[in-house]
């Protein structure tokens, strides 16, 4: 009777093994669909991060675009214009660009004066020195208004310059 028992639990400790096995597999075939969404560190990190991030730099750069769009452009003849970016800015003889407080301009062809009420006229970032009124621009310097009513009179028939900031034309 004795032997009869040890088999009795051997059967049933079989068929417990071959139940929790049977349980185990099925619950580990449905781990990741819809059912039971898990999620590991290694699918944030490796694939969603990723395509998030590339997301944010595309709205980014359109947005960017957007606004370089607005704002970058270049005005002919008069009116005011701001440059994010450096702008080619062409001005005929005579005609005066007037900045505001922080924009740059740098000579590139031609001939220009600085047009200033008062001393300092413009900073001279080239030679961190400044230039006053009515002196003469030195090609590839860059020069910024730090003072309102400050700028930029063309002298020769046709005068190029990169401008980047707020400016007007007159």
């Amino acid at each position: 009777m004795k032997k009869n028992r040890w088999v009795l639990r051997a059967i049933v400790l079989v068929l417990l093994s071959v139940l929790l096995n049977a349980t185990v597999t099925v619950a580990g075939a449905a781990a990741g669909d819809s059912d039971d969404p898990l999620v590991t560190l290694s699918y944030l990190n490796d694939t969603f991060l990723g395509d998030i991030l590339e997301q944010v730099d595309q709205k980014i750069a359109a947005r960017n675009s957007q606004i370089v769009q607005q704002l970058g452009g270049q005005t002919v003849g008069t009116g005011t214009s701001t440059a994010v970016t450096f702008t080619v800015v062409t001005l005929s003889n005579g005609q005066v660009l007037t900045g505001d407080v922080g924009c740059e301009v740098m000579l590139r062809v031609g001939s220009a004066t600085c047009v200033s009420p008062s001393t300092p006229g413009l900073i001279d970032e080239t030679t961190a020195g400044t230039l006053n009124n009515g002196g003469s621009l030195v090609q590839n310097h860059l020069y910024m208004m730090t003072i309102e009513g400050r700028g930029v009179q063309a002298t020769a028939a046709t005068t190029k310059l990169l401008v980047r900031g707020s400016y007007s034309i007159a």
